[in-house]
């Protein structure tokens, strides 16, 4: 009769040798997650993911992590009684905006999330886009709307909001060297010394891009890219993605996240990942397993 517990043990050493191959061809390897939706919310979630950048640190893979935050600034805009205004899913950043999102970002999240890798055993640094000039930025330029049940045509200012310029990869490659894993709130600054917004999912991109990185992650609050049948896609190559897109098999909020994918895969990443942060150590799962817990997309 076999032991139950010497079993237990057994399946465990599976699991780490399925591992092996892919702790071998990932280390000294950069990835760079973009950590948001529900994993930040949910506690067992938080500590998952916590646990789970610690681990691919202290086996030899270089993890940068992004964060979102848009719910955080939306609770505390309507807290402060400021109207949370958007257009095409980017959050209009008037002034009072920005400051908000400045202080929610970088001086709430970004700090929590370091607290919590730091609790658990790592050695993260948080960074926002101004500390040494890390991502500059350019503003969105204005934006001119035509409505025609009307034939009112409307000129429409995001405000504070940028897109990624440049990377300032020397900073990244100096933590690196000390063993620190960067985790990087979406504010850029421009060449005036402005403070910009910026979607967290083109700041990951252009990190992921700026660096080679061997991989990019999305974290998201859905499996991942599914087909016309609302099946989970596993594995996409960037001309399928493009005629799921065109034939609008892809729409609404994964658009963006898709040509995310594949913009830094055009721009020397190998692989994007899009992947279901409601899953208990989904960032583990989609690197360490065969199976995977999500999209992974290619050229």
């Amino acid at each position: 009769m076999s032991d139950p517990t010497l079993d237990h043990l057994v399946q465990r050493a599976s699991v780490l040798m399925e591992a092996l191959p892919y702790i071998r061809r990932f280390y000294g390897k950069v990835i760079v997650i973009k950590y948001g939706g529900h994993a930040m919310v949910d506690e067992k979630l938080k500590e998952s993911f916590a646990k789970d950048i610690i681990m691919m640190r202290y086996i030899g893979m270089i993890p940068i992590v992004v964060h979102g935050g848009g719910p955080q600034i939306g609770s505390f805009l309507k807290k402060m009684g400021i109207e949370s205004k958007f257009h095409q899913g980017i959050r209009i950043t008037d002034e009072a905006t920005m400051d908000v999102v400045e202080m929610v970002l970088v001086g709430k999240v970004n700090k929590e999330i370091v607290g919590l890798i730091n609790q658990h055993g790592g050695r993260a640094i948080g960074l926002s886009g101004k500390d040494g000039k890390l991502l500059k930025a350019r503003k969105l330029a204005e934006e001119k709307v035509s409505f025609d049940r009307d034939g009112v045509n409307e000129i429409i200012d995001l405000g504070r909001v940028g897109n990624v310029s440049e990377v300032n990869t020397a900073i990244l490659s100096l933590l690196e060297k000390d063993n620190f894993i960067p985790v990087i709130a979406p504010v850029g600054v421009s060449e005036a010394g402005e403070a910009l917004n910026i979607n967290a999912d083109l700041v990951a991109g252009a990190i992921a891009s700026a660096l080679q990185a061997e991989k990019l992650v999305l974290l998201t609050d859905v499996e991942g890219v599914k087909d016309a049948q609302g099946k989970l896609i596993s594995e996409l190559s960037v001309s399928k993605a493009t005629k799921l897109i065109d034939e609008g098999v892809i729409q609404g909020g994964m658009i963006p996240k898709v040509s995310c994918c594949v913009r830094a895969l055009a721009s020397g990443v190998r692989s994007a990942h899009i992947i279901d942060g409601r899953q208990m150590h989904a960032v583990l799962l989609e690197i360490f397993t065969d199976k995977g817990v999500g999209t992974i997309l290619h050229e």
